[in-house]
């Protein structure tokens, strides 16, 4: 089950990667970094479309990712970014577009960056990549001192302030906004999807609260017993997390079975181990 909900979730980000991008982006020139910032900038010096040039990119990037980075590049990133390429192509052929959809660049710009940020993130979560600048940046880690958010942040630096040159001072500006705000909306985006409940319980029911936890939510318990200074009284205080769904449904059930259990509930996005992130 995790599995296909990690290829449906890997899916959806390359559809919504594809149409911010072909929709939103190549027509209003908005270049935020990126393969395809650096596609919508050479398609407008040169007379291959945005498309195609993005499409060979990610080929040649693929090409010296398994050159100098062998197997790292892995068969998600290849597949994401064939997809990826492939899927704005056939919108090309399908939906032409000659100008934007409005005439209101900020809502363009805020679909641009919502849309491809959503994608992203969705594809990141999935354990994949969308391939282009990031293969770019692993090869200049491997090679040189400089680490991969720097990188990135140089190469995807370097592409907007193109824009200015290319396509004006508007649009060269709409092209550092976007840049930045989708730094922040992917991080939020991914924080939101792994967002865990952690659970401390202190219980006269320790073991039928742990019963149901493991046997209906499927998710381990930590156990030992406490005792409370200002009554004397010994409790059981449980430890779990979940999903943030589950947690639903395990705060209602605590609520039945004990009335008086003492509940702590936390939110955390980073959960490594078994049922949760294995990195």
């Amino acid at each position: 089950m995790k599995k296909l909900k990690q290829l449906i979730m890997m899916h959806i980000g390359i559809v919504l990667l594809a149409m911010g991008v072909y929709f939103f982006k190549i027509p209003n020139g908005f270049s935020t970094g990126g393969v395809t910032g650096i596609g919508t900038i050479l398609a407008a010096i040169s007379p291959i479309s945005a498309t195609l040039w993005i499409w060979i990119l990610n080929i040649g990037l693929l090409i010296l990712g398994f050159i100098f980075l062998g197997k790292e590049t892995g068969a998600k990133t290849v597949y994401c970014s064939m997809a990826y390429s492939i899927l704005m192509i056939i919108f090309e052929k399908i939906i032409p577009l000659t100008q934007p959809l409005s005439n209101q660049p900020f809502l363009e710009l805020f679909y641009a960056m919502l849309l491809t940020s959503v994608g992203s993130a969705f594809i990141f979560n999935s354990e994949a990549s969308s391939g282009g600048t990031d293969i770019a940046a692993l090869i200049l880690k491997k090679f040189t001192s400089i680490d991969v958010g720097k990188a990135l942040l140089c190469v995807d630096f370097i592409v907007a302030s193109s824009a200015f040159f290319v396509f004006g001072i508007e649009t060269g500006l709409f092209s550092f906004l976007g840049l930045f705000a989708k730094a922040f909306i992917v991080d939020a985006v991914i924080e939101n999807l792994n967002t865990c409940k952690y659970f401390v319980v202190i219980t006269s029911k320790g073991e039928e609260i742990s019963k149901y936890i493991m046997e209906i939510i499927h998710h381990g318990v930590t156990a030992h017993k406490v005792v409370g200074e200002y009554t004397g009284e010994e409790r059981m205080m449980l430890h779990t997390v979940c999903k943030r769904m589950e947690a639903v449904r395990l705060r209602s059930e605590i609520k039945k079975i004990d009335p008086h259990a003492f509940t702590i509930i936390t939110t955390s996005s980073e959960i490594i181990g078994r049922g949760f992130r294995s990195v």
